[in-house]
């Protein structure tokens, strides 16, 4: 009697008392919480000039790759019977005849070549010293950070001079120079999060189960850091075109035959007063470039604080409305 009491008030429903195991299979399984990547693609995806900036970024890399294609001249080859305006030229040509949108094409590729290459290699050079001297401390800490105290104090647009005027104005030099003076801010992020993160739970242990020093700077904690890393990173691309453009532009940069935004606005710079058009158009591709990467950079750290949160649109959330109010 008591067990048909028992198996009635199961099936009431009555708080209290455990429903039959038909309920608990027929519940829909939990679905796996989204990743910190995909979290921080969202946040970023919603930021419309962090996108903007993405996009237009990307036009001009394809832009500089598929120049071959893209260019109806080579940039250096030379149309004395050209029209200084137009005719067959989109964007006319320069004081001696060479197609302006061909040049600006081939510049790109030079430019950004230099932007990235320079923002990478800054940022493996400075994290690492940054990642040493954070974690070690003592007597390596100490000479890390002299010696970028000591670059720190170095005026660094007059080494720049002075190693290009020595060595040469190729490219190769050119990247050399500018990481080798562009690594420090790098080194003294990382460095700063290093301490901090050093202290950590799960660096002691780590250290309690064997793992060595080198493994837990590279497995673990440089994880830990890699946002800002990248925030910074995005940011050093901008600021390493703008140095080769002012280096390009004293007449210390990239050299004939090879072209890059920096040389057409050094050569603009003599025919200002008869063709002012030949400097807007480089120095616009410069100013483009440069803040995209600007708001791509803002867009980054944006989306990486877990305090700022994801905007949605208006439409969106109408369409959620609409869809989820029947």
């Amino acid at each position: 009697m008591s067990m048909n009491v028992n198996t009635e008030i199961a099936q009431s429903g009555q708080p209290g008392v455990q429903p039959p195991m038909e309920e608990f299979n027929s519940t829909a399984p939990s679905q796996k919480p989204p990743g910190p990547w995909k979290i921080v693609w969202k946040k970023f995806s919603h930021n419309p000039y962090a996108m903007t900036g993405l996009v237009v970024l990307l036009i001009f890399v394809l832009a500089a790759i598929l120049a071959p294609v893209l260019a109806p001249y080579k940039p250096d080859a030379i149309n004395l019977d050209g029209d200084m305006t137009g005719g067959n030229h989109l964007l006319g040509v320069d004081e001696i005849g060479r197609d302006i949108f061909s040049r600006l094409l081939y510049s790109a590729r030079i430019s950004l070549f230099i932007g990235f290459t320079v923002a990478a290699a800054s940022v493996i050079i400075g994290s690492f010293v940054g990642a040493v001297s954070g974690y070690f401390g003592g007597w390596i800490d100490t000479i890390f950070m002299r010696l970028v105290d000591v670059m720190n104090s170095i005026p660094l647009l007059f080494l720049n001079i002075l190693v290009l005027a020595i060595f040469g104005s190729k490219v190769s030099y050119m990247i050399m120079i500018l990481v080798f003076t562009s690594w420090m801010s790098v080194a003294r992020l990382v460095r700063g999060n290093f301490l901090q993160l050093r202290e950590s739970q799960y660096v002691e242990a780590a250290k309690a189960i064997g793992v060595s020093s080198w493994g837990i700077i590279f497995r673990h904690l440089l994880r830990n850091a890699s946002f800002p890393i990248i925030v910074n990173a995005t940011l050093m691309v901008g600021g390493a075109i703008l140095s080769e453009s002012a280096l390009s532009f004293l007449g210390l940069g990239i050299q004939a035959p090879d072209t890059s935004w920096g040389q057409m606005l050094s050569n603009a710079q003599e025919f200002m007063l008869i063709d002012p058009i030949q400097a807007v158009y480089p120095g616009l591709c410069i100013f483009i470039v440069v803040l995209s990467v600007n708001f791509i950079g803002d867009g980054i750290r944006d989306a990486l604080d877990p305090r700022q949160k994801a905007t949605v649109s208006r439409r969106r959330l109408k369409q959620w409305r609409k869809d989820y109010s029947k």
